[in-house]
């Protein structure tokens, strides 16, 4: 098989190739003065199995057109199959109508995706699981609980009296496949938005008291539903609150308000390039994605079964 990788984390790409055992393909790029993209293979693709390793997040329409580009140079390259490799898929948030006037922009990218020549794609903890109906090519959505379930055992906490918690009725089910996984209980948070979007809690529910409280969720942006849910857990009588958060897109303002935010530690994957902004607070922490997407691109290029590794949902 032959592994490329864009330009935006190639940190987390030479991770997974090392998983894989082999070397990154050698791609050379360029960037014209008026913003336009230009690659270069350096390899024969010819009749290769070719994994193209890019999240289409950071400057987001920056990194999906170069990964349509690399999608075409390959398929120009007569390779056999190209799977995008999209550990964070951008726009996953635009999944519908919203109000007249509106596009669905997620149907969009994974239209431009498949126009420029990709075969499959794999990706990890959508933000909606319909997005994979979206792709008219077969799409393998990795589940972030494996990527945190190793962890979890490692950090033996049961001797917290451990706890799941969603923090809206939204993300339910991925909890809920957390809970069930590690056999904890689950517990819901009644979230609402006021007119300012803004998040308020409404309710807890689920007992809480002196419980070590695991919050899971997909994305954190902005960071305030973070911190308004640990403030009502505190109220509530939790005795220890942690964060497990898949894609860490943090916005402006977000690393402020989660180092202000009455949360003990909060670990978030590198599907994107997060070191940078991270390294200097102390209560968040990285755990690597490159395993789990070498096990997905690995059981691709072997022709086996994903089951164990895909979303529950």
């Amino acid at each position: 098989m032959k592994l490329l990788s864009g330009t935006l984390h190639p940190q987390l790409s030479q991770e997974v190739a090392q998983q894989c055992g082999v070397t990154l393909t050698p791609v050379d790029f360029k960037t014209f003065s008026d913003g336009e993209i230009l690659v270069q293979i350096q390899e024969n693709l010819r009749g290769e199995d070719v994994f193209i390793i890019q999240p289409t997040g950071g400057a987001v329409n920056d990194s999906i057109m170069e990964l349509a580009i690399l999608i075409d140079a390959a398929r120009r390259g007569s390779a056999r199959r190209i799977t995008a490799v999209i550990p964070y898929f951008g726009y996953a948030r635009q999944d519908r109508k919203t109000a007249p006037g509106t596009p669905i922009t997620a149907k969009l990218v994974a239209d431009l995706l498949t126009a420029a020549g990709a075969d499959r794609v794999l990706t990890v903890d959508l933000h909606a699981p319909q997005l994979q109906g979206f792709f008219n090519i077969p799409l393998d959505n990795l589940s972030g609980c494996q990527v945190f379930q190793q962890f979890l055992a490692d950090a033996k906490l049961e001797s917290f009296h451990p706890m799941i918690i969603s923090p809206d009725v939204g993300g339910l089910k991925r909890a809920r496949a957390f809970a069930e996984v590690l056999g904890l209980d689950l517990a819901v948070i009644d979230k609402r938005r006021n007119a300012q979007n803004a998040p308020e809690v409404m309710h807890v529910m689920g007992d809480v008291q002196d419980r070590s409280c695991l919050i899971v969720d997909d994305i954190v942006d902005s960071g305030r539903t973070l911190v308004a849910c640990a403030e009502a857990l505190r109220k509530n009588g939790a005795s220890q609150v942690q964060a497990f958060l898949t894609h860490g897109v943090l916005g402006d303002g977000a690393l402020e308000r989660l180092s202000q935010a009455k949360i003990d530690q909060i670990w978030i994957t590198d599907s994107l390039p997060i070191d940078k902004k991270i390294e200097v607070f102390g209560k968040i922490g990285k755990i690597s994605v490159a395993k789990t997407l070498s096990n997905g691109i690995k059981s691709i290029h072997e022709e086996k079964s994903l089951l164990n590794f895909v979303d529950p949902f």
